[in-house]
């Protein structure tokens, strides 16, 4: 995925007020208008205009947008940081549509055609998705939790950065804390709601703010909803005779059958040790066969003694 410079693209400093960047962009849309313009791959220009405005006209995406830094070249290889979007909050609720502001009107934004870097920053899955203006000021962000925290459950405050507008049009980021009580069971992607702790209404009743849990990668364990599967490996006399063994779950360690003539790759089930719930998750156990080293004198003899009087040809089903 290639890094995009949104600054460039539309000529700007990064410095450059809302109202420069609205000017230019008005100015752009109509030189490269798809409907107008006689220059080479307007309508590409004008996409790549479009998702350049879409991000640095929005004072939240803009922030975020600002936290990958200025180092980053056009065209270079980029990969979202793990913790994409952590820390931050914007405004629009989980459900708010994006719009943008072209040289005809007020339009609604059809971001499908954007570029593979604006959509994993700020598209379908993102962090930032849909950062709309809509009745009520709800606020949205993103809490980050291990796979231990998701099962037991916990408790965090969170330091969060609000971007916001000064009257004289540049973006200051305000931080302010809040304190979620995360539930055991949380599945990835599930919305916490805070009632009333988005952004203030003079007058009236406050925004909500709707925490999106993301559950990180594990180094043992993979999650698929509320189920979970860890790879166990086993002795091939283990996978041949059956073998009681102990496997590792999120609740503890648990004794185990193998079953004999068990194969590699074969998945095993431990009902409810996923996460809870109603119904709670299963454990799975994908077994892995792994071969002792022949790297002795005695481990050579007994692979010699096996190959000679074990009838066993594991190609054997290629022939047929």
């Amino acid at each position: 995925m290639e890094y995009r410079d949104y600054y460039k693209i539309l000529g700007v400093q990064r410095t450059a007020s809302a109202d420069e960047i609205k000017k230019v962009y008005r100015r752009l849309a109509r030189k490269y208008h798809p409907d107008v313009s006689k220059e080479p791959n307007a309508e590409a220009k004008f996409k790549e205009v479009q998702e350049a405005y879409e991000v640095l006209k929005d004072p939240e995406k803009r922030a975020a947008y600002d936290q990958l830094g200025s180092d980053w070249q056009s065209g270079q290889q980029f990969r979202p940081p793990p913790d994409w979007g952590s820390g931050f909050e914007f405004r629009g609720g989980p459900r708010s549509r994006a719009r943008y502001q072209d040289s005809r009107g007020q339009e609604d934004l059809e971001t499908e055609g954007f570029s593979d870097f604006f959509s994993s920053l700020f598209g379908g899955g993102g962090p930032f998705a849909s950062a709309g203006r809509r009745a009520g000021r709800d606020h949205h962000a993103r809490v980050d939790i291990d796979l231990e925290e998701a099962f037991r459950g916990t408790t965090r405050t969170l330091e969060l950065k609000r971007p916001e507008v000064k009257p004289d049009g540049t973006l200051e980021l305000r931080s302010h804390t809040v304190r979620v009580s995360i539930p055991a069971g949380v599945a990835d992607g599930q919305l916490i709601r805070l009632a009333g702790q988005g952004e203030p209404a003079p007058g009236g009743r406050p925004g909500d703010l709707y925490l999106e849990v993301h559950v990180r990668p594990h180094a043992l364990y993979q999650l698929d909803g509320r189920d979970v599967t860890v790879t166990l490996p086993v002795a091939p006399w283990e996978a041949a005779l059956g073998a009681g063994v102990t496997v590792p779950t999120l609740g503890g360690p648990v004794e185990m059958h193998i079953p004999p003539g068990a194969q590699s790759g074969q998945k095993l089930r431990l009902r409810g040790r996923g996460l809870p719930g109603q119904p709670p998750g299963d454990q799975y156990v994908q077994l892995k066969v792994v071969l002792p080293p022949a790297n002795t004198p005695e481990g050579r003899a007994l692979y010699e003694e096996m190959r000679r009087k074990l009838p066993f040809d594991p190609r054997a089903e290629l022939g047929r």
